[in-house]
């Protein structure tokens, strides 16, 4: 497929008129898959796809008159995309995406990948299938659509008494338009957002093998800072989660630190000490899971001005446990104008790392604006508040 033109893209909505399908906290699923069906067909042709759909109204549509329509409209031919579009239920949280055992994962990674992208939470793709016949598929609309490549897409739960409904409820065809940018990724069509449209982070697909921290490790972040993106409450994964990659810092250059090769003998507190560092500073810097060290390890040690060695009124020494948050506060100045001065990319601070402040008298105006008051909203999370306001989870909680 991803070599091939498409021949047509079959948009269903699931369920119709005299079947509602789940229902929960004033949503029935029905009409939000109708809604999505419309938005993402409207989305599709403005793209210049060619697009057909099962229903358009609140209509009950059979069994065999769906399937009907849907192997009638373009034939019955693998180069034929059908998006099956529906709201889950059963009290879990976040969106899924099934696909058909005749077909690979591609789609059903891209879609799930970009539907996390608009800021949802992405459950897993998958395949399903019958329990008296595992050779076929579990969902009709994958096992009697002939060579057609189908998914089957479950934006969320309406019954979660986690945060699905405010985001169902208020954030609904971002995730069918994270959908669309996925499909016309897939079918090598040329990709033009909605107006206003603001891409987010990245994705990462968790693979065998994978933990927070070697995720973190590799992207240069905080294992704290991956959790809080992500909402994790704990340290599982499971092959196939999708997470979102925070504040993705700049690789640290050699100038920053020199490297240090364990010995015989060498624990963190012996390497810290040697260097005047804590053992906490190494822990920090390098991303470290434990204070276990072997042989050979590759210890990265930040570089720093000596305590002796004085530092123009201008400049500051970035010191373990500061923000810059903490630091503009300190300075009586801001976090952009910080951030501006010193051409930072992100919000993340190497110990012994040099700052320059900027001249307080030219920032009296802006400081006037340092503090501002957020009213939380329904579907708010740390993370995307942070993320409003350009300031990293932690400054936020501290302040």
């Amino acid at each position: 497929m991803d070599e091939r033109r498409v021949k047509g893209i079959v948009v269903d909505a699931g369920h119709g008129g005299d079947d509602p399908g789940a229902s929960g906290n004033g949503l029935i699923e029905k009409d939000l898959n109708l809604q999505a069906a419309k938005y993402m067909a409207k989305r599709l042709r403005e793209l210049g796809l060619p697009v057909t759909e099962t229903r358009t109204t609140d209509e009950t549509l059979p069994r065999q008159e769906r399937i009907n329509r849907i192997l009638n409209a373009y034939g019955n031919d693998p180069n034929i995309i059908l998006i099956s579009n529906h709201i889950n239920a059963g009290g879990g949280d976040g969106a899924e995406v099934i696909y058909a055992l005749r077909n690979n994962d591609t789609l059903a990674k891209n879609v799930l990948n970009e539907i996390v992208r608009k800021g949802q939470n992405g459950r897993k793709y998958y395949q399903r299938r019958l329990p008296e016949n595992p050779s076929k598929d579990y969902y009709f609309i994958h096992r009697e659509t002939g060579k057609l490549e189908p998914i089957l897409i479950e934006y969320g739960f309406l019954d979660s008494n986690k945060d699905d409904i405010s985001q169902l409820k208020n954030n609904f065809l971002d995730y069918v338009e994270g959908a669309v940018k996925a499909i016309a990724d897939y079918t090598n069509t040329p990709y033009t957002p909605p107006q206003g449209q603001i891409e987010n982070d990245n994705i990462y697909i968790v693979q065998k093998g994978d933990s927070l921290w070697k995720i973190a490790n590799n992207y240069n972040i905080t294992v704290e800072e991956l959790k809080a993106a992500n909402n994790l409450t704990s340290n599982i994964l499971q092959i196939g989660d999708t997470l979102i990659i925070p504040n993705q810092e700049v690789p640290k250059e050699p100038a920053d630190y020199s490297v240090y090769i364990v010995q015989k003998g060498d624990t963190l507190w012996s390497i810290a000490q040697k260097y005047n560092l804590t053992p906490n500073d190494l822990i920090i810097y390098n991303n470290l899971p434990s204070t276990t060290l072997q042989i050979n390890d590759q210890i990265l040690i930040p570089n720093q001005k000596q305590n002796n060695e004085e530092a123009s009124d201008n400049t500051y020494i970035v010191q373990k446990g500061d923000t810059l948050y903490s630091i503009a506060n300190k300075y009586n100045t801001n976090v952009n104008s910080l951030k501006e001065l010193n051409n930072l990319t992100n919000n993340t601070l190497s110990i012994g790392q040099e700052l320059t402040i900027p001249d307080n008298n030219s920032n009296e105006e802006n400081n006037q604006n340092n503090n501002l008051v957020y009213i939380v909203k329904s579907g708010d999370t740390l993370w995307n508040i942070a993320k409003k306001y350009n300031i990293n989870v932690n400054d936020l909680k501290n302040a």
